[in-house]
């Protein structure tokens, strides 16, 4: 009897963990450039960021395109981002930076 007590346990600790929010971060570096672009068509990435200074931004903003390879990865969605720790991009995202900055987010 103890030992399924020990089981039925386990069971609903995987039920929990399986019902939480986890966000989805790609690295640039561990994705081809064909998988990178059905992802983007496709609708799976949405947003980019900077993986070493955790900045977010528009996949076309210019300040985005520059950074190294192996800082970038990409995310579904800006709430994806924020969750893993990042902020909004003073260059593409001016009014969510703001907020941001002013403590607001």
């Amino acid at each position: 009897m103890n030992s399924w007590r020990k089981n039925s346990n386990v069971r609903r600790t995987a039920v929990r963990l399986y019902n939480t929010n986890v966000t989805f971060m790609i690295n640039h570096q561990k994705i081809t450039d064909s998988e990178l672009f059905r992802k983007i068509k496709k609708g799976e990435i949405c947003v980019g960021g900077n993986q070493k200074l955790k900045i977010y931004g528009t996949l076309k903003c210019s300040s985005g395109k520059r950074m190294k390879r192996e800082n970038r990865v990409f995310f579904l969605s800006e709430n994806e981002a924020r969750e893993s720790g990042f902020r909004p991009c003073g260059h593409c995202r001016k009014s969510e930076y703001q907020k941001w900055k002013n403590g607001l987010i």
